[in-house]
């Protein structure tokens, strides 16, 4: 078991990683799609983009958290400069935003169609298309982030 952890530490610590930037992008989705609307009313439905303001903003505190992870500590920097590589980091992050801004937009409209019940919580439609989304950008991130930049 020890030698398969050891072999796999760098997926395991892409996971906590990953899983420690989730936290803070859906805890700050969280607070801007509260308080965003109060603000920007147009906020719940932008031409049939529901919280766009909320999606943007917490996305980028989301990925400024996995890049600073990723560099201390999942990934070795690999044959690029700092300045190549943040730029690289973003133009990936801003691809896979599209993509999951795109996946919450198909969740929260067709997939989700009320909230998640728990008894002891109540998962809002929101969050639950959130999750979603990067759940499934997650595998792509980590590919290309492995592949292309971080490859040594």
């Amino acid at each position: 078991m020890k030698t398969l952890l050891l072999r796999q530490k760098q997926v395991i610590l892409f996971i906590i990683a990953g899983a420690l930037s989730a936290v803070v992008e859906i805890g700050s989705f969280k607070i801007f799609s509260i308080y965003l609307p109060t603000v920007f009313p147009w906020e719940y439905r932008f031409y049939g983009i529901h919280f766009p303001l909320s999606n943007i903003f917490s996305t980028s505190c989301g990925i400024l958290t996995n890049y600073f992870l990723s560099i201390w500590f999942v990934f070795v920097r690999g044959r690029h400069s700092k300045n190549r590589e943040f730029v690289y980091f973003m133009g990936v992050s801003f691809l896979s935003t599209m993509v999951s801004l795109a996946f919450f937009q198909i969740f929260f409209g067709f997939v989700f169609s009320s909230h998640l019940d728990l008894s002891m919580i109540v998962i809002s439609r929101e969050m639950l298309s959130k999750v979603s989304a990067i759940l499934l950008v997650s595998v792509m991130n980590y590919t290309v982030k492995k592949k292309i930049i971080f490859n040594g």
